[in-house]
């Protein structure tokens, strides 16, 4: 029988975090006056080369390429008065603005170094290895250095400028350079201005690109615009035979899907559909068109699993369907950024309509992540979702067909894991949920037609990474994907050895279905994002007051690796080969079995709350007797964590926020609480026996699960604690404020025959509140 999932708290004491003091061992040459000599050298060649290279700039100072020595943290250059610290690119790599003031001040620090052997700060100096300018090449995007510019007069780019923190500067900036633009004659297609996103997209001569936006000051980087590919092929079923969609219940939730549109008038969208919008300048229409992706992801948010209903002979909506038409699906409309149109769609359904699930099946192919930073849209869907409380749905990215071996079956799945199939952005974004692919069907159209036959050989088997599906992880080694779905499969025919995917496919919805065909099949990860997405909407029809963390916890903690792909992958089940899962898989498929409601032997609790910084938070979790009672059988804790931390574009952490949590056993509260305010060597530290993903490897996310799985009752009575704890970075301007996370923990016992485990936790909850609330009196 289903129920409602548990709300629990978590224990009213709030211990303070110990700091641990940085032990590691601090540079110092072996020579300071030969190391001040030799830096100061590289700062006045680095000089030279900034102010006659460099052109432009809405001020006068110089942009400074400062190299970091392997292994140090990035020192304080904002200590030094005339030094504005721009961005940090990669560990060893930080780009600083300088006025005169400043430059004065490092030569002066260096001078003093190079003839006493001492100065102001030289710990600060010491962390640096060499000063440079940021180069044309710097300025050069991954997909313009990857394909070159077309072979036209006059191209379009995107340009990226530098972030400022200032508001002042980051107007006086974004305003300078649009004047720079206007007066040299460039036609300005699309801007983006965000807190730490300023963008333009231009189109302009070649040459002018080449001698002037690829040497100006204020450009961070200029790139090629968005690039995708789709095929598609027609499926016939005779929408006659199936009997008219009822319209979905009153308070059922709702779901926005952001693509190219939709044919609204679909007879199995037609019920379902609350508003289609159009943000696609300049003619804003909401209809979608050939190949018709937007109707076919559609159908898969609305329905979750179209094969299953049409088998079933009736179609029933759960959900309401909202669309906003965000890009062109045929490659030609560049004229507006994509960043644009998704930011105005998602205000507009979220203040209409309330929507908080949002799917949008979008991969930039010309954005493969290179493990530099995150911006672009990645970055304006991380930013919405703190701002709004929403929660993003996104896929991975596909390869191309080109981009497969030419023998892909000798090859698969060792391809997947190459740096050319990492993430396309947005995949990289941190609070949304990346969603990958994974093979459904091994029989293709042929081998269907000629069963006893070798007609096509599939790459996948059923369960296994899709062959086209990219890989993560995203920033800092963050989980990505976070969860995988059904994305279809590629077969090697018989005959030729080329790829087909006829009868592999996805099943979904036709938006040309006037022509005879209402449904059509297709393959890639953009089909399995709007599947996870619908999961997470139905969740909202349970709990309409759910905030989008407790939506990505849910459906992580209840998500597991597909047999198969660990199989594959993980076939040691060694450390070396989780990683592989880990980057192909996420935290694997959410199970819809206890998701939305908790069974007898599958309990769901769920705490939202917040934290402050350098704090820790203790929740003791209510396990009966019976979960440790009849001997020998597997029982399983998982926990999920969830949270949307502010962002910025401009430091290599990205978040400002940090919350991971711990699982320990321990006799009491009272222990966990003295170890966790020692933070002592010989403390408590997270049980490792059967626990499934590590702490270091999924702290790094704003998603982070791990299971434990239990054979025995634990010795000496303990109890099982999860232990959440917050350190911000450094530099974060929010460490005043308290940080919201939401927190799940199913509880399963299903090899117990007789389990009453929902009863029997609830019990448990009653009690506790009833003893807070007598405490309080």
């Amino acid at each position: 029988m289903p129920y409602e999932h548990l709300p629990f708290s978590r224990e009213a004491s709030l211990a303070e975090r110990h700091r641990r003091q940085d032990r590691r061992p601090r540079f110092r040459p072996d020579d300071p006056r030969a190391f001040g000599r030799q830096l100061g050298e590289k700062l006045s060649a680095a000089k030279i080369r900034a102010e006659s290279e460099d052109i432009g700039g809405f001020d006068g100072r110089l942009l400074l390429k400062i190299q970091l020595r392997e292994g140090e943290q990035l020192p304080d250059l904002n200590a030094i008065p005339g030094i504005d610290l721009v961005s940090q690119e990669d560990k060893t790599l930080a780009l600083a603005f300088a006025d005169q003031q400043g430059l004065r001040e490092f030569e002066q620090r260096l001078s003093s170094l190079a003839r006493d052997g001492r100065a102001t700060r030289a710990q600060l100096l010491y962390a640096l290895e060499d000063f440079d300018h940021w180069t044309p090449e710097d300025r050069t995007g991954p997909a313009l250095a990857q394909f070159g510019l077309p072979q036209t007069e006059n191209v379009v780019v995107d340009i990226e400028l530098w972030p400022q923190e200032r508001h002042d500067r980051r107007e006086a900036l974004f305003t300078t350079f649009q004047v720079f633009l206007k007066e040299a004659g460039v036609e300005i297609l699309d801007t983006v201005r965000q807190p730490s996103l300023a963008m333009f997209r231009v189109c302009c001569e070649r040459e002018f690109m080449e001698s002037r936006l690829l040497h100006h000051r204020d450009v961070r980087t200029v790139d090629l615009p968005p690039r995708a590919g789709i095929s598609i092929c027609l499926l016939t079923t005779d929408i006659n035979d199936l009997p008219e969609p009822q319209l979905p219940a009153d308070d059922a939730a709702k779901i926005a899907v952001l693509d190219s549109g939709i044919t609204s008038a679909h007879p199995l969208l037609d019920a379902a559909v609350g508003d289609a919008q159009g943000f696609v300048e300049p003619h804003r229409h909401a209809g979608d068109q050939e190949p018709w992706h937007g109707t076919f992801v559609a159908g898969l948010a609305l329905y979750g699993d179209v094969k299953k209903q049409l088998e079933s002979g009736r179609f029933t909506p759960q959900l309401n369907l909202l669309s906003g038409k965000v890009f062109e699906d045929d490659g030609k409309d560049q004229t507006r950024f994509v960043e644009n149109a998704v930011d105005e769609a998602v205000r507009y359904f979220h203040e209409e309509y309330g929507c908080k699930v949002f799917n949008l099946s979008y991969g930039d192919c010309n954005k493969v992540y290179d493990g530099r930073h995150l911006r672009g849209l990645a970055y304006t869907l991380d930013r919405l979702s703190r701002k709004l409380g929403i929660l993003f749905v996104v896929p991975t990215g596909n390869l191309m067909e080109s981009d497969l071996p030419d023998q892909p079956c000798e090859g698969y799945p060792h391809y997947l894991l190459e740096e050319e199939a990492r993430l396309l952005d947005p995949a990289t974004a941190l609070n949304a949920l990346t969603v990958g692919g994974i093979a459904n069907h091994t029989a293709s159209r042929e081998s269907q037609r000629n069963p006893h036959g070798i007609e096509d050989r599939p790459i996948a088997a059923e369960g296994q990474p899709f062959p086209a599906t990219r890989t993560g992880p995203s920033i800092n080694g963050v989980i990505k994907p976070d969860l995988v779905e059904h994305a279809g499969n590629m077969a090697v025919m018989r005959a030729g050895g080329r790829l087909r995917s006829q009868g592999l496919g996805l099943l979904s919805l036709n938006g040309g279905f006037a022509g005879g065909y209402p449904f059509s099949e297709d393959i890639g990860t953009s089909y399995a994002a709007p599947q996870a997405a619908h999961k997470a909407a139905r969740i909202l029809s349970e709990m309409p007051e759910a905030s989008s963390d407790l939506l990505r916890a849910l459906m992580g903690a209840h998500a597991r690796w597909p047999q198969a792909a660990n199989n594959l992958l993980n076939s040691g089940g060694n450390a070396n080969g989780k990683k592989k899962v880990l980057r192909l898989c996420g935290y694997g498929q959410t199970d819809q079995q206890a998701l939305f409601r908790s069974l007898d032997n599958t309990v769901s609790l769920y705490a939202e709350d917040s934290i402050a910084n350098d704090r820790c938070q203790f929740y003791e979790l209510p396990l009966p007797d019976s979960f440790w009672s009849r001997g020998r059988r597997t029982r399983e804790i998982s926990v999920a964590l969830a949270y949307t931390p502010e962002v910025r574009t401009t430091r290599l952490e990205y978040r400002m926020s940090r919350l991971w949590f711990t699982l320990v056993t321990a006799s009491s509260l009272d222990e966990v609480e003295q170890a966790f305010q020692r933070n002592r060597e010989e403390g408590i530290k997270e049980r490792s026996t059967n626990r499934w993903v590590t702490n270091d490897d999924r702290k790094k996310g704003t998603l982070q699960v791990s299971r434990w799985q239990f054979r025995a009752p634990l010795r000496n009575n303990d109890k099982v604690f999860v232990v959440v704890t917050r350190q911000d970075a450094i530099w974060s301007t929010v460490n005043e404020q308290a940080e919201p996370y939401a927190l799940t923990v199913v509880l399963d016992d299903r090899e117990n025959s007789e389990a009453q485990l929902y009863s029997q936790v609830q019990t448990q909850l009653q009690a506790r509140a009833q003893a807070r609330a007598r405490a309080r009196v």
